[in-house]
């Protein structure tokens, strides 16, 4: 007995950020479970419990995702000014109180205003989880990244399959039921992170000759390199909004591949998720070669982007082949770029603003989560040709990128976590 009790402390010893680093990981699957019941049947709770109109539901979503994108930047200010522990359990509670609101009634303008209210938390809780990460884990941030998104992918893959079974029994208190689980989730989350050790973080950071505070930008807002790097990060979040939005949607509308693939693709982008996150991250650990990635990721844009085309040509076997390929490659970016941005966003960040860094950073996503369906949308509308155009726009973010942050990752002015930071102790 005492081997596998060996074993399963060895492979907890190699999760960075000890007892506590572990516990977020729980954290993580706990709360993406939740979500996924809540996410697959979201629209349908808004048309079929509340009664709201196809059209007032997607306002009520667009408007929504517009305020989400203020709470990645005001979770970060709010991270450097508060203890970050507190912050996050505010925002997960926060988002139980937003979403059992919509229990309350079915008047639209309430509604959305009661998701808007989610939505800022809801867009707030990635940055303030990394930013745990990065403080926690310090060095290996780039290994626990890889870590929690195999999780939040087994999260999410356990919501889907539980809201997949509540919805076949056909009844509408389903949708009552599933909401609740979720809110449920953030009440378990918010306990499991009060149990968590603030991690450290400096408030004075001794300068060196590299790095003199007349060198340092005052913020994120006047750092043009720091928002050059988020804008383009902007572009390369798409392939979220492709995988998720533009395949299926492709599949019905322009190829001759069966609907029924558009679920198990889905299934094959979260196995490839699992099965290659961690393996991978180990190419993206330092500054440097995080920046190296841009150039393969920009290569598999590419190569996703004309499979896409392809699949349209004509003929099942064809449409499936190309499809297969397409997500496959797409996945791979996503992998890849999930790896670089962790690194790049977090060591550009210098160690005194790093939560209000990682919370302007987290306007790429938000704004791609905004705008990326529009886009897509809009690419699909304009038929096949249109794929290998995005894909050399999304080359070129890839190229301006890589090439953006040259003089910063190989002559840094501010500190990089990669390094440990000395700090002054103040009495």
């Amino acid at each position: 007995m005492s081997r596998p009790s060996s074993w399963h402390r060895t492979a907890l010893d190699r999760i960075p950020g000890g007892r506590d680093g572990r516990r977020m990981l729980v954290v993580s699957v706990v709360d993406k479970t939740g979500t996924g019941l809540w996410a697959s049947c979201t629209a349908l709770y808004f048309t079929y419990v509340s009664g709201l109109s196809l059209a007032q539901v997607g306002l009520l979503m667009t408007v929504s995702g517009g305020v989400g994108v203020a709470g990645a930047p005001l979770a970060g200010l709010l991270a450097d000014r508060f203890p970050l522990v507190r912050v996050i359990v505010a925002a997960q509670l926060m988002r139980g109180v937003a979403l059992l609101a919509l229990l309350t009634g079915d008047h639209f303008l309430l509604l959305t205003l009661y998701s808007a209210l989610g939505a800022l938390p809801d867009r707030a809780g990635s940055v303030l989880i990394k930013l745990y990460a990065a403080r926690r884990a310090g060095p290996d941030r780039v290994r626990y990244q890889a870590i929690q998104r195999t999780t939040v992918n087994i999260g999410w893959s356990i919501g889907g399959l539980g809201a997949a079974a509540a919805l076949a029994t056909g009844s509408s208190r389903a949708y009552t039921w599933l909401l609740v689980g979720n809110v449920l989730s953030y009440l378990v989350i918010a306990a499991l992170t009060l149990r968590c050790a603030e991690p450290p973080a400096p408030s004075r950071v001794a300068a060196t000759a590299a790095d003199t505070p007349g060198r340092r930008p005052a913020g994120p807002w006047r750092d043009r390199t720091f928002l050059g790097y988020t804008a383009t990060d902007a572009v390369l979040y798409l392939d979220d909004t492709i995988l998720q939005v533009a395949v299926p949607l492709w599949i019905v509308h322009a190829t001759d591949a069966p609907a029924g693939l558009a679920p198990l693709l889905l299934v094959l982008n979260t196995v490839l998720v699992v099965l290659f996150q961690v393996p991978l991250a180990r190419f993206g650990a330092t500054t440097r070669a995080a920046r190296r990635l841009l150039v393969p990721l920009s290569g598999l844009f590419l190569v996703g982007t004309l499979a896409l085309a392809a699949s349209a040509a004509g003929g099942r076997p064809l449409a499936i082949a190309a499809l297969v390929v397409a997500v496959t490659a797409l996945t791979f970016a996503e992998i890849i770029h999930a790896t670089s941005a962790w690194e790049l966003s977090v060591a550009l960040a210098p160690a005194e603003a790093q939560g209000a860094y990682l919370g302007v950073h987290g306007l790429a996503q938000s704004t791609q989560r905004f705008a990326g369906p529009l886009l897509v949308t809009g690419v699909m509308t304009a038929g096949p040709l249109a794929w290998p155009l995005l894909g050399l726009a999304l080359l070129g973010a890839g190229a301006a990128q890589h090439r953006l942050l040259r003089d910063r990752v190989l002559n840094p002015a501010p500190p990089s976590l990669s390094v440990p930071v000395i700090t002054l102790s103040e009495h």
